[in-house]
């Protein structure tokens, strides 16, 4: 799996001309550093004698977090995935009409799947988002810099996420699933602004208040 290997390499390999990984399993790995931050507070939050009231509710936002985080994991492997069909998909010929109607069939296909992941990945780090919230309202005040951090990577991830949704809905002529597309992703990317404005207000009331 992408995440399992080390940073550098991943990195590298990120950095490399390689056709993957690229800015969709970024996306997902910003996305899985996110949750792990939030996580991180619970940690340090929970067997805290002042934070006894919401431990129950810390450990189980933990848990939820940890089970997007490895939802994240998997989603940079499965991004890789969908690149290489999309790239049979523009090599096929288009020197006949016959061939040319195949290919156009292929990609739609193809980009309409592609799309998919990124729209996952969106869909999962806005679930963190809203834990995240939590553990912002309710975690250790010691920490919350770094859930500050975290809701900027998450919202940072949702966005950039988008935009690999946008390039194939840009291509794609069925208008039925752009429309599906375009629309799910603006309503994630206005739900999650709104969300890191949120936890990044409570944040800030708490290391700056005015």
């Amino acid at each position: 799996m992408m995440l399992e290997k080390k940073t550098t390499q991943f990195l590298e390999e990120l950095a490399s001309s390689a056709p993957v990984p690229g800015g969709g399993g970024a996306c997902a790995a910003v996305g899985a550093f996110s949750c792990a931050l939030g996580m991180m507070v619970a940690n340090l939050t929970i067997g805290k004698k002042k934070y006894a009231a919401v431990e129950e509710e810390i450990k189980e936002t933990k848990n939820n977090l940890d089970s997007l985080m490895k939802e994240l994991i998997k989603l940079t492997d499965d991004d890789a995935a969908v690149f290489e069909p999309l790239s049979k998909a523009y090599g096929l010929p288009k020197d006949t009409p016959q061939q040319q109607e195949y290919k156009e069939k292929v990609l739609e296909d193809v980009l309409y799947k592609a799309s998919k992941v990124p729209l996952n990945i969106m869909e999962t780090v806005l679930k963190a988002m809203k834990l995240l919230d939590i553990v912002g309202e309710k975690g250790s005040t010691l920490v919350i810099s770094d859930v500050g951090v975290a809701i900027i990577f998450a919202q940072a991830a949702i966005e950039g996420a988008s935009l690999n949704i946008f390039i194939n809905t840009k291509l794609m002529k069925d208008e039925a699933h752009k429309k599906e597309l375009d629309s799910r992703a603006d309503a994630i990317i206005e739900e999650g602004r709104k969300l890191k404005e949120k936890v990044s207000g409570v944040v800030m009331q708490k290391i700056r208040p005015s």
